[in-house]
């Protein structure tokens, strides 16, 4: 059984069951394939969660990066374009959503699970590419020492937007969506050039004029 196929028919049992299979062996066997079949495409369960993840935030960045607009885009309209498409993602898989972050939300309230771990390396990598454009361009103040903690801001971000959705209950889950638009102006205010820049400046100015 094909590796893409196996995850399919997991994530199917995860929809129609609410819960995980309760071993190995039953889903394999359910699937007309070997416990040994199984283990030759993932460790356990887990690992497809964490590989769903992954699948939903390379998708995510693939797709966005396929509108005709893309190249003319700035950094925070990629960023915006990239948040929008993962939502309509995590909207069509909310069950699975709901399964792998929703149970430690209870547990542990504002808690990223570990479900998230490269998920979450890929967004980081993705951040970097989109402030290292963003100062090119200008759009992201290049502050010296400041600037290294800029990738946190939207690590944060990111976990506030998917536990936000996970707890989110209007139509269509619209407050999720204008919630990703403040955060994400919030975010480029904190990055670009704004009176606290401009402060600066005026120290500088103030400190060659004395010397």
């Amino acid at each position: 059984m094909e590796t893409t196929a196996l995850k399919a028919a997991y994530l199917d049992y995860l929809r129609r069951h609410g819960h995980a299979p309760k071993t190995v062996f039953a889903f394999a066997d359910a699937q007309g394939i070997s416990e040994g079949e199984f283990y030759r495409s993932f460790a356990s369960f887990a690992a497809i969660d964490r590989e769903t993840w992954v699948d939903f935030g390379r998708d995510a960045r693939e797709q966005a990066a396929q509108e005709p607009a893309w190249e003319g885009y700035s950094s925070r309209e990629r960023l915006l374009a990239f948040y929008y498409t993962l939502l309509e993602i995590l909207k069509n898989n909310r069950s699975f959503v709901l399964l792998t972050l929703g149970r430690s939300q209870k547990r542990q309230p504002a808690i990223v699970p570990k479900v998230l771990g490269q998920f979450e390396a890929d967004f980081k990598f993705f951040i970097e590419e989109l402030l290292h454009s963003g100062r090119t361009t200008g759009e992201v103040a290049s502050r010296p020492f400041l600037q290294d903690g800029y990738g946190r801001i939207f690590m944060r971000q990111l976990q506030f937007i998917l536990l936000y959705f996970v707890r989110d209950e209007s139509v269509n889950f619209e407050r999720t969506d204008a919630a990703v638009e403040k955060a994400v102006t919030l975010s480029f205010d904190l990055v670009g050039r704004n009176t606290f820049d401009s402060a600066l400046d005026f120290g500088r100015f103030l400190l060659h004029k004395r010397a």
